[in-house]
């Protein structure tokens, strides 16, 4: 990212707000960086868990399939600078920036990602029918409990992110409800499993509810005071970026300690500062699915968790 220095607005009655700082895109290479990433995964994942090499072989496959899920229906929906980011040992996820999100496109952009999966792991069983592989078995069970497991309704696992997306996503205080249960329940997964490490994931999600409260607190200062905040950092207005900005010193003050509030000239923690500001923003919901189609993904997502493992179960064991 790259900031443009300007001066202070110039004194009088009326304030000059400086134009807003220039975001560069980062043109790093992303397939790079996503490769080495992967290669870590794969180390830490054998060091730690000791396991061999065509079940890490596996769970990266599986891992792999799963993301591009989310990256294509992202990709045709005209999604923006979409990313695939892999987090050694935690899992991995897609990043994509439209101005107007739809709530039917974004249900189909979440159940991308584990749907073909389990029909993978389906249709691997049923190949193994007649085979009794235990290779190809240990590849059906990683994608089946794999994608069956991000299908849980816990956020941010694929499930909590569809259910949000579908009843929650303009009622800030039932979905800070859902995400403290979420929390809770995957303590729970976690202690019972002996999955100690993973309770980085929990610990992670406290750190993000803390902040998304303090920006929440900041949205309904900016609804009062009618500051537009509803859209990509790149149209955001510059009268907007400074009140906002404003609003992020006063809430964040030991983390921006020493940046005055109400003075409008650049500092050395703009970069951040910006990122900050990015969190705040809101890009338009717009909600298309009517009670059919409400239905009819909820159907979908009931038979993908409940109804094809048991199918599996059925027919093949």
């Amino acid at each position: 990212m790259e900031t443009v220095n300007n001066p202070s607005p110039e004194e009088g009655s009326a304030i000059i707000y400086p134009p807003k700082p220039i975001v560069a895109e980062n043109k790093g290479n992303n397939l790079t960086r996503s490769l080495i990433s992967l290669f870590i995964y794969a180390f830490l994942f054998y060091i730690i868990f000791d396991q061999n090499i065509a079940y890490i072989a596996a769970v990266l496959l599986a891992l792999l399939i799963h993301e591009f899920g989310h990256f294509f229906a992202m990709k045709l929906y005209n999604y923006q600078n979409v990313k695939l980011f892999i987090v050694p040992l935690l899992g991995a996820f897609v990043s994509g920036k439209k101005s107007t999100v739809s709530q039917k496109q974004m249900s189909v952009i979440v159940l991308a990602g584990p749907l073909p999966g389990l029909f993978i792991g389906f249709i691997l069983y049923f190949l193994n029918k007649s085979l009794q592989n235990d290779s190809i078995k240990m590849l059906a069970n990683v994608f089946i409990f794999l994608n069956l497991f991000n299908l849980l309704p816990i956020y941010p696992l694929d499930g909590g992110r569809f259910l949000e997306n579908l009843f929650l996503k303009n009622n800030y205080g039932i979905r800070l409800v859902f995400t403290i249960i979420s929390v809770l329940l995957l303590v729970s997964i976690i202690i019972l499993t002996g999955s100690f490490l993973m309770l980085i994931i929990p610990a992670m999600m406290v750190y993000e509810l803390i902040n998304e409260n303090r920006n929440q607190k900041i949205r309904e200062f900016l609804d009062q005071e009618r500051i537009a905040y509803r859209c990509e950092y790149a149209d955001l207005p510059d009268k907007s970026y400074w009140v906002i900005r404003d609003a992020v010193l006063f809430s964040y003050q030991k983390k921006f300690a020493g940046v005055p509030p109400g003075l409008y000239r650049y500092s050395e923690l703009e970069p951040i500062l910006v990122q900050q500001i990015s969190a705040i923003l809101k890009p338009d919901f717009k909600t298309d699915l009517n009670a059919f189609g409400k239905i009819a993904f909820i159907l979908l997502y009931i038979f993908s968790l409940i109804g094809l493992p048991l199918l599996s179960y059925i027919l093949f064991f």
